[in-house]
């Protein structure tokens, strides 16, 4: 079975650009991700003083990449503390243990 047996092309238009892609996501995913990344350009093309689409495709680029790396960093803050908790509970549960020799004795 080849790799593109499950995606799905679907054509969309960004910044004015049609495009076709080929994805296994499905059609309201594809239509979100165009409308952020639309939404994105908007913004890039309203801050744009040249109202160049490669200016404000590059800004885009960067605004997104902001907000992943953004997001990951605190979805690792967040998995760090989330660790770190079930460390404590986990140390708690284990000094709480009453000894084998006491049950039932």
């Amino acid at each position: 079975m080849s790799e593109t047996s499950d995606k799905k092309l679907f054509e969309v238009e960004i910044g004015g650009i049609g495009l076709k892609l080929r994805t296994s996501y499905d059609e309201d995913t594809v239509k979100e991700l165009v409308q952020y990344v639309n939404d994105k350009l908007d913004e890039s093309l309203a801050a744009t003083k040249s109202g160049s689409i490669q200016t404000a495709a590059i800004l885009t680029a960067l605004n997104i990449a902001e907000d992943n790396l953004l997001l990951k960093k605190r979805a690792n803050l967040d998995l760090d503390q989330v660790q770190s908790k079930a460390r404590r509970i986990l140390t708690s549960l284990e000094s709480s243990r009453i000894p084998k020799s006491g049950v039932g004795h």
